[in-house]
């Protein structure tokens, strides 16, 4: 019976922390089903996600540093969706008065939700890192990971190299969550791999409710090949490393250590 508890309140709070890409599946899926006036689809979009932005601020949802590093994945994904749809990875067929270079300003929302995501659930979960890699092996794994996603094109593909390394170097860390007082760890690499499964679901979702196309989508719908779990894994962990290093440096000056942490909760202290 605890077990169930405490799996349906950290689902709750998984759920909370998911609210800006619930937004952004209900307006994907409202708006191509009722055509709304004055402005194409993809500009009410952005409406609405700026509009929702500014919702989640105000009401203290999301912090004024959070904001800030929601802010930068939006133009690290808009440079992404910029130089991929330029490559002919996928498209945007739609009007818009809000389109630069073939891509929606919109679209930057979908990665700037999953840094909403993870920021949240980091609060909420009152997460911790244990046996975290120093910097300088982070923000270097960080940069290769995201410029492959541009190099590959002209150059040999480094993603399994880099997701071979990425075992390496984080074998041993984990993430320490609390989840209604009790502690749980789990390995950074398999959350790495569940979120990146589950954004895989949300494309498939996304892309039939006409937020972008791939090519073999032209004429009609199909399932997004399995293997982008693989991109959007790796993508995941160029989030969370960035998300995972702006947070240590802002740590907090009463910081425990997380072994310490869990050793306390273990003996009851």
């Amino acid at each position: 019976m605890r077990a169930f508890k405490q799996l349906f309140h950290f689902g709750w709070q998984q759920a909370l922390s998911c609210l800006f890409p619930v937004v952004i599946f209900a307006s994907l899926a409202i708006t191509q089903s009722i055509t709304f006036p004055l402005l194409p689809r993809y500009d009410w979009l952005l409406l609405i996600f700026l509009l929702m932005q500014w919702w989640m601020v105000r009401s203290g949802l999301e912090t004024q540093d959070e904001l800030k590093v929601i802010t930068l994945f939006h133009l690290i994904g808009l440079a992404l969706e910029m130089y991929k749809v330029h490559m002919g990875s996928w498209s945007y067929p739609e009007e818009g008065y809000s389109k630069i270079a073939g891509v929606p300003l919109y679209s930057g929302f979908m990665y700037a939700s999953v840094a909403s995501y993870l920021c949240q659930a980091w609060r909420r979960l009152k997460v911790q890192l244990v046996k975290w890699p120093p910097f300088w092996i982070v923000v270097p794994l960080t940069a290769a990971i995201y410029f492959n996603f541009f190099t590959h094109h002209y150059w040999i593909d480094l993603r399994w190299w880099l997701s071979g390394l990425v075992l390496i170097v984080f074998w041993k860390a984990s993430v320490l969550y609390e989840v209604n007082g009790s502690l749980y760890r789990m390995p950074i690499a398999l959350s790495f791999v569940l979120i990146g499964f589950f954004i895989w679901i949300a494309e498939n979702l996304a892309t039939l409710f006409g937020a972008w196309e791939y090519p073999n989508q032209a004429d009609a719908w199909s399932l997004v090949h399995l293997g982008k779990v693989s991109s959007w894994v790796l993508l995941v962990i160029v989030s969370f490393l960035i998300v995972a290093t702006l947070k240590q440096v802002k740590e907090n000056p009463h910081y425990v250590e997380p072994e310490t942490r869990l050793l306390k909760a273990e003996k009851g202290i």
